[in-house]
């Protein structure tokens, strides 16, 4: 399956899922009047409210080149994934009112506790399931705001188990913890959203990529044969995919022809890095004197953890 289809298939899903356990987690709210299950209701809410910001935008970003986009349109993903922490903030604070204007009005209490506590057993084990199968998708189609949904998915298991303990308790004759399991919710849900923040700065402003890909880099740039050296390396997050331009050092003896191949080869081995989604190479020949030192590359090359890879295995 094209990463097109499979991440226009997991926000379908993702918007399905969300939205038959709203309906479900609002009509055990409306039956119980717990403040836990309503937490995770509204929670369900703002996940169904994302959900359509997430299917519009997964759809934007599998657009193909067009003129106006000749690099595709993979970088509205992170801004997708800001939307979805966006939403995770707005829902922690409508729970986290709620909850505590409950513990202030002494108001705290629920009715049929066995129906909450099946609704939100179904929860969890709905987006655990869920999680497990969007993380796979993610981690195969490297999409960011399948990363944040997974994300999401992994923190709707703890508080609707965190809701789960405060309807337990309740029915046990302590009512007050349905009320401090709702605000448990929101501190998780909170907690989504600075996850998901932290996430997708960097590729928002197009920080550097981590110092594992740096060094591959390096080490596929400084592996063919005819390159003794590399400098002005510099790979930056466009999106959720790197762009890269170096500059490598080959001897001033080759002809133009050679040094192309030679640019060439360099340039497959970069791109091949899953990562990676274009490489500019700039070739120095030694007699115009342009070769240099670089601290830097010499530090990611005595940084490998062996010899780099041939240029064969690009």
């Amino acid at each position: 399956m094209s990463r097109r289809s499979a991440v226009r298939r997991a926000g379908l899903v993702l918007l399905v899922v969300n939205l038959a356990l709203l309906a479900l987690k609002a009509g055990a709210f409306a039956w119980t009047d717990s403040l836990a299950v309503g937490s995770e209701a509204a929670n369900s809410l703002a996940d169904a409210a994302y959900s359509v910001v997430t299917v519009a935008g997964l759809y934007l970003t599998t657009q193909p080149p067009d003129f106006e986009h000749p690099h595709g349109h993979e970088r509205i993903e992170p801004f997708v994934s800001l939307l979805i922490a966006a939403g995770a903030f707005v829902a922690a604070g409508v729970t986290a009112f709620g909850a505590i204007r409950t513990v202030q009005a002494g108001t705290a209490g629920i009715q049929h506790g066995p129906v909450a506590m099946v609704v939100l057993l179904i929860s969890i084990g709905a987006k655990f399931g869920f999680g497990r199968w969007c993380r796979q998708v993610a981690d195969d189609t490297n999409s960011p705001a399948l990363v944040a949904t997974a994300k999401d998915a992994r923190i709707d298991v703890l508080t609707a188990t965190a809701a789960l303990a405060g309807v337990i308790g309740t029915s046990l004759g302590a009512p007050v913890l349905d009320p401090l399991a709702a605000l448990l919710v929101a501190v998780g849900i909170a907690y989504t959203g600075v996850d998901i923040v932290s996430d997708n700065v960097d590729y928002v402003v197009g920080a550097a990529p981590p110092e594992e890909l740096r060094q591959a880099i390096v080490d596929r740039a400084i592996a063919h044969p005819d390159v003794h050296g590399a400098h002005d390396v510099v790979a930056h997050y466009v999106g959720p995919e790197v762009d890269v331009s170096l500059h490598v050092e080959i001897e001033g003896e080759h002809t133009l022809a050679e040094a192309h191949h030679i640019e060439t080869r360099v340039v497959r081995a970069i791109e091949a890095l899953p990562e990676v989604d274009e490489a500019f190479v700039h070739v120095d020949p030694q007699n115009l004197d342009e070769w240099k030192p670089d601290p830097e590359v010499e530090r990611l090359i005595k940084g490998g953890d062996g010899d780099p890879p041939s240029d064969g295995d690009a």
